[in-house]
C-alpha cells in the first residue's frame, strides 16, 4: 500500500455524528475539578476526536473523526461552513433584533460576520427533548426561539451576539453543519441527546470529496 497524502486521501475513515448533551465538554478527557462530563462518557470509540467544539453548556451536533485532515478542513475559517443553531432567548425577538444579528454585532471590539437569523414558531421546537437540568425561566419575562446560522465560530459567539441585542441566551442547540457541497447539511435528525451514529456511505463520500478541495478557498 502506498504512503503519503495521496493514499491517505482515499482511505476509509471513521466519522461519527453525536448529539452532545448539556454539561459535557467537547473532549475525551475530564478537566480536573470540573463538574462537567466528557465525550468518553457517551462515545466508547477509540481514535476519534471532535472537529470543532461546543461549550459545555451548549448542546447539539458534533462531528467526531479519526481523520486529522478532515478535522482541519471542517474547522478552517477559509471555508466558512454554515452552522445552524436553535436558540432559546429571554425576551421576544422583533425584526430589529433579527436585523442586528444578521448585520453583525461588535464583540470585544470586532464585528461579527453577516449571519442568518429568523424566529421559530412552536412547530419547530415543541418536540425538543427537555434539557437536564432544565433552564431557569422568570415568570414575568417571556422566552422565544430563534434560528441563527453563522460562518465563524468565535468563543461563545451566539451567546454574546444575543446578549448584545438584549436577548440573553437560555438554551443553545447546534442543529446542523452545511458541507457547502450542494447536498443537505449534516444534522441532528434521529439523534436524541447522548446518541451517535456513524456517517452513512453517501455522507462519507461527501466528506472525502471535501478533502479534494483542501486547497481551495470559498
Amino acid at each position: 500500500m502506498g504512503r503519503g497524502p495521496a493514499s491517505l486521501l482515499w482511505r476509509s475513515f471513521l466519522t461519527l455524528l453525536l448529539h452532545k448533551p448539556f454539561g459535557v465538554l467537547s473532549q475525551f478527557t475530564r478537566e480536573p475539578g470540573s463538574r462537567c462530563g466528557c465525550l468518553a462518557d457517551w462515545v466508547d470509540v477509540p481514535s476519534v476526536y471532535a472537529a470543532g467544539r461546543l461549550d459545555a453548556d451548549s448542546e447539539g451536533l458534533l462531528i467526531l473523526t479519526e481523520n486529522g485532515r478532515l478535522q482541519q478542513r471542517l474547522t478552517d475559517p477559509r471555508f466558512g461552513h454554515w452552522r445552524t443553531y436553535w436558540v432559546q432567548v429571554e425576551g421576544v425577538a422583533d425584526q430589529g433584533h433579527l436585523a442586528a444579528l444578521e448585520q453583525g454585532v461588535v464583540i470585544k471590539g470586532q464585528r461579527t460576520r453577516p449571519a442568518r437569523a429568523t424566529s421559530l414558531d412552536s412547530s419547530f421546537w415543541c418536540d425538543l427533548p427537555e434539557r437536564t437540568p432544565p433552564i431557569r425561566e422568570r415568570r414575568t419575562i417571556p422566552t422565544s426561539w430563534l434560528s441563527i446560522s453563522l460562518r465563524e465560530g468565535r468563543n461563545r459567539q451566539i451567546r454574546r451576539m444575543t446578549a448584545a441585542v438584549g436577548l440573553p441566551t437560555l438554551r443553545l442547540i447546534r442543529r446542523s453543519i452545511d458541507l457547502m457541497d450542494g447536498g443537505p447539511p449534516l444534522s441532528l435528525e434521529g439523534l436524541a441527546p447522548g446518541q451517535w451514529r456513524p456517517v452513512n456511505s453517501a455522507e462519507e463520500e461527501r466528506l472525502k470529496a471535501l478533502l479534494k478541495t483542501q486547497g481551495a478557498r470559498r
